[in-house]
């Protein structure tokens, strides 16, 4: 009775060996399949640092398409300098026009060419820009000092695949072509002498554009 109680107790004990060995080897190999691979970049000690950063606070959320690089923008914006002066404005133009750049393309200052992006058509953002994404060391004397960081309130008014249609002509224009020449005054008119305009050094340079860099 005793050896073949023995003998039951053996074959439970190979049984139970062999159906535990399977998942031990699957558990092994599951734990090789994910070590993570050694990174090639060579480590360095310290902590990374910003040499300058194009800053932003958006004051209207746009309700159009997203703003997408490598189209034309047609924008509205007013630019100051730190000290509260205002250096130019879309608004203070002919008819208070706004202007049309390619964005992406180099037209306009570092700042401006990546200043729009995750805007919405409609949207209007303020820019702080750091003089190295603006005018450089040099500036644009007088209007725009050396160093000198910048301020602009933009809003992005539309945005197409195609640059802007030239204006049509006036009519006023289109008259003038077509109007026969003045006949010549005959040769016993006096005519009136035009004294050639004075030159004056004091006239006011035009305030630098950011689509002008």
């Amino acid at each position: 009775m005793k050896p073949m109680l023995l003998s039951l107790v053996l074959v439970a004990a190979v049984s139970a060996i062999a159906q535990t060995a399977p998942h031990k080897a699957a558990t092994t190999r599951h734990h090789v399949a994910t070590t993570a691979p050694v990174s090639k970049i060579p480590r360095v000690a310290g902590i990374p640092k910003a040499l300058y950063t194009l800053k932003y606070i958006d004051t209207v959320i746009g309700k159009g398409p997203l703003a997408e690089p490598q189209k034309w923008y047609t924008v509205r914006y007013t630019g100051w300098l730190t000290d509260g002066t205002k250096f130019d404005s879309s608004y203070d133009h002919p008819g208070g026009e706004p202007i049309t750049f390619p964005y992406g393309a180099r037209r306009v200052i570092i700042g401006w060419d990546t200043g729009f992006e995750g805007m919405h058509v409609g949207g209007k953002r303020r820019l702080f820009v750091p003089y190295q994404l603006a005018y450089g060391e040099d500036g644009r004397p007088p209007v725009i000092p050396a160093k000198a960081n910048l301020i602009f309130d933009v809003e992005l008014v539309s945005m197409s695949d195609n640059p802007p249609e030239p204006p049509a002509p006036t009519p006023a224009s289109a008259d003038s072509t077509t109007q026969p020449a003045t006949e010549a005054a005959p040769a016993d008119t006096p005519t009136q002498e035009t004294k050639p305009a004075t030159p004056s050094n004091t006239q006011p340079q035009t305030p630098p554009h950011p689509e002008g860099i």
